[in-house]
């Protein structure tokens, strides 16, 4: 299942305690503490697997390693390890705390999410001529503690959006190499699935119901997604009764939840056209285009209407 939204927990390392040691070299017992080693950053780094979210499911809590104390002789603690957790380009992070968010836009783009402790001074550090033989030392400071939502937007170039069963699974997986799972539900596929026609990055969003933009069945739980494709392709299937109806509402919820949305380019199609007469099929592209919906017929048994699709698809390459 895919994990679009999570909250975690993080807390960067601490800094590491200050040295208090002393030369046991003869005629040079000066200080010797070396400093405490600053404590792990926690980042976050784009990467371009949409599941990378699912390793938060289960680990929720996420600490970065301290840093090491300091020794005699000078010897300055180790720095703790730094943490670069994995999030898929499109997430959003949101520091809870401080109201902080950026986006994750391109693969290896890294943010800064909490910053280690400083670590702490040794003795050495506090020598001066009136305090020759310093036994005063730092603890290391505590590290960035800070709580983070994170949530996935997808980026493609095409979302294929419309009601349950309309199509849009068995079109991804003839475009693209992707591998949806196809039969003939009455509700809809519960997670986003992506594929690539030459480079065209192709979203099949979960199929849309009536009052999805209130929250009813997945609610706004994939609407989110689609306001990062660029063009639409929405799908309409043959075997409505009211393919006008059908329509517009998926329409209504894409505008009642972002107005936006209404603006994006699209283009409709009318699927599963072999499953039905042509006359039935000339009916509905007819009664469409009277609601001023410009619609083409499109069926996986038909490579012709595929080369359709196919050449949209090309064009949106220039």
């Amino acid at each position: 299942m895919l994990v679009d939204d999570v909250t975690i927990r993080l807390e960067a390392g601490r800094g590491g305690r200050g040295a208090v040691a002393f030369n046991k070299v003869r005629l040079n017992l000066g200080p010797t503490g070396g400093d405490g080693g600053r404590g792990g950053n926690i980042y976050f780094e784009g990467v371009s697997d949409i599941g990378a979210l699912g390793f938060f499911a289960s680990k929720k809590d996420i600490k970065a390693e301290d840093g090491k104390n300091g020794r005699g002789q000078f010897i300055d603690g180790r720095d703790g390890e730094d943490l670069i957790l994995k999030v898929p380009t499109g997430t959003r992070i949101t520091n809870l705390g401080t109201g902080f968010a950026r986006e994750i836009e391109k693969a290896r783009d890294r943010v800064l999410a909490a910053g280690g402790g400083v670590g702490g001074r040794g003795n050495f550090k506090f020598r001066s001529s009136t305090n020759t033989s310093p036994k005063e030392y730092e603890e290391g400071t505590q590290g960035d503690s800070a709580t983070y939502q994170l949530e996935l937007r997808l980026i493609a170039d095409v979302g294929l959006v419309g009601l349950p069963n309309a199509g849009k699974s068995s079109l991804l997986n003839e475009l693209t190499a992707a591998k949806s799972r196809v039969a003939n539900y009455s509700f809809t596929t519960l997670e986003p699935h992506l594929g690539s026609h030459f480079g065209v990055i192709i979203a099949d969003i979960p199929g849309l119901i009536e009052g999805a933009s209130d929250g009813k069945g997945l609610g706004v739980r994939f609407l989110k997604h689609i306001e990062r494709t660029k063009t639409l392709f929405h799908l309409v299937s043959a075997e409505s009764d009211d393919v006008v109806r059908d329509y517009h509402t998926v329409r209504s919820e894409l505008t009642k939840y972002n107005p936006a949305l209404a603006e994006k380019k699209e283009y409709v199609f009318l699927t599963k056209t072999d499953i039905i007469s042509k006359d039935e099929v000339s009916d509905r592209l007819g009664a469409l285009k009277r609601a001023k919906v410009e619609a083409r017929g499109v069926s996986l048994l038909e490579p012709e209407s595929l080369e359709d699709v196919k050449g949209i698809l090309n064009r949106l390459q220039v």
